[in-house]
């Protein structure tokens, strides 16, 4: 498998004079959780459209393992569970998924025994007789994403798959996306709860009114794009840690009460240096937590609260 699976190249979709995308350009690695983020109506459905081949990008290109083949001739290596979930309600549960599994290759006899399992590894195991419509809706979704992974596709591309579930399959699923990629294959999902990608991805970008505002690695974009803050308690008298707390190179503010203390880094300032002047300074800490910025904190600090939330026109394009 190449090193980038997924090579945007300033791709733009319009829909009736509105931008829905523009000049969109991203690179997704190979064996990467990598998370497609910003508010409903940013643009995140309509950039996975163009990459499935659904849309056709006005202008710019989309490469998909490094070689020629559109989302659609390349559907066998792909996985795709769209944001408008999409099963036959009237049909059995296992019979609706090993017809899945077969329109995407599989014999018959291996969708099945693939089917039963994920079935049970899911929670599902006495369902599979029951027809879809007799699921909740969270039942439903976890239906539709074994039928997204059923055939091991390289590449899993998932739109807003956890909304609506409940904290418990929540983890079952998000459990099942880490086990993918620590396989070697790649995920790429969209998501407005920035949350949810904090914890499970290793790079993001965040696309606001159809434009990128951020890309790359979680840690480097919390390195650089916000404040950090250092929770302190002291073992002992805290009086020593006063020169180092007024040191401006070191802490752009602190709030000291003596046992305890809330300090701010200076911008560009390391915690391991803050740490170390305190140690060599003699006071005693028995807590030193670093508290980096959330990513919905440095959204909003790139973008403004008002860019945070789409405009409905937006949303009924995106």
């Amino acid at each position: 498998m190449p090193d980038i699976v997924i090579s945007l190249d300033r791709i733009t979709k319009r829909f009736a004079g509105h931008t829905a995308v523009q000049a969109l350009s991203l690179s997704v690695p190979a064996g990467a959780v990598f998370g497609l983020l910003g508010p409903n109506g940013a643009g995140k459905s309509t950039t996975i459209r163009m990459i499935m081949h659904i849309l056709e990008p006005d202008e710019g290109t989309v490469t998909l393992f490094g070689g020629p083949g559109t989302g659609r001739e390349l559907s066998a290596r792909i996985g795709f569970l769209p944001e408008e979930r999409g099963l036959y309600p009237r049909m059995e549960v296992l019979e609706q998924l090993i017809f899945l599994g077969e329109a995407k290759g599989l014999r018959r006899k291996d969708a099945r025994t693939r089917a039963l399992r994920w079935l049970d590894r899911l929670g599902l195991p006495d369902w599979g007789k029951r027809k879809v419509q007799e699921l909740s809706k969270g039942m439903q979704q976890k239906v539709q994403f074994i039928g997204t992974l059923l055939h091991d596709p390289d590449l899993v591309i998932l739109d807003e798959p956890f909304s609506g579930l409940d904290p418990v399959n929540l983890q079952v699923m998000k459990d099942v996306v880490v086990e993918i990629a620590r396989s070697g294959r790649t995920v790429l999902f969209s998501t407005h709860i920035m949350e949810q990608a904090e914890r499970m991805c290793d790079r993001i970008a965040i696309i606001a009114r159809g434009e990128k505002v951020v890309d790359g690695r979680i840690a480097d974009i919390k390195a650089e794009g916000g404040t950090r803050h250092v929770y302190l308690s002291f073992a002992h008298d805290g009086a020593k840690a006063g020169p180092v707390l007024a040191d401006r190179s070191l802490v752009a503010r602190a709030d000291d009460s003596g046992a305890t203390a809330e300090v701010e880094l200076a911008v560009g300032a390391n915690p391991d240096r803050l740490l170390r002047a305190l140690v060599d300074s003699g006071v005693g800490l028995s807590r030193f937590e670093v508290d980096e910025p959330s990513l919905q904190s440095i959204f909003i600090a790139k973008v403004g609260q008002q860019a945070a939330i789409a405009p409905a026109r937006e949303a009924a394009h995106a």
